[in-house]
């Protein structure tokens, strides 16, 4: 996988783990991550309790590992690397965060488009 692939994996685990995280979890601290992936350096820090800090480095160990070229969405793999529990765990959080963003989205435009009739 590519460098721009891999960092653009990575910032989507960024954005979904807080989302599923503080509507699910309570006890969330900051941890840094310090993530290497062939010459590229990510350095971060993201707030999270202990389980989910758990899945998150393991969803980016998983996604270092990775032999596919290009990767596959996890569900499609021919070969999946997850552990079947942890499979499971990471599939409801990804689906809990992007329902939640899409319809965070909608909301935005939603209201956006009663402000701009509300101007005319």
């Amino acid at each position: 996988m590519t460098e721009e692939k891999f960092k653009s994996e990575v910032e989507t685990l960024k954005k979904f783990f807080p989302i599923y995280c503080n509507d699910k979890h309570t006890g969330q601290f900051i941890k840094k991550y310090n993530v290497n992936y062939k010459n590229l350096e990510l350095n971060f820090e993201i707030n999270l309790c202990e389980e989910c800090h758990n899945l998150f480095s393991y969803a980016i160990e998983r996604l270092t590992e990775c032999p596919n070229n290009p990767k596959p969405r996890c569900r499609k793999c021919p070969n999946p690397c997850y552990e079947k529990e942890k499979y499971k765990q990471m599939a409801k959080m990804m689906r809990y965060a992007g329902m939640k963003l899409g319809l965070t989205k909608a909301a935005k435009k939603f209201k956006n488009l009663f402000k701009k009739s509300g101007n005319s």
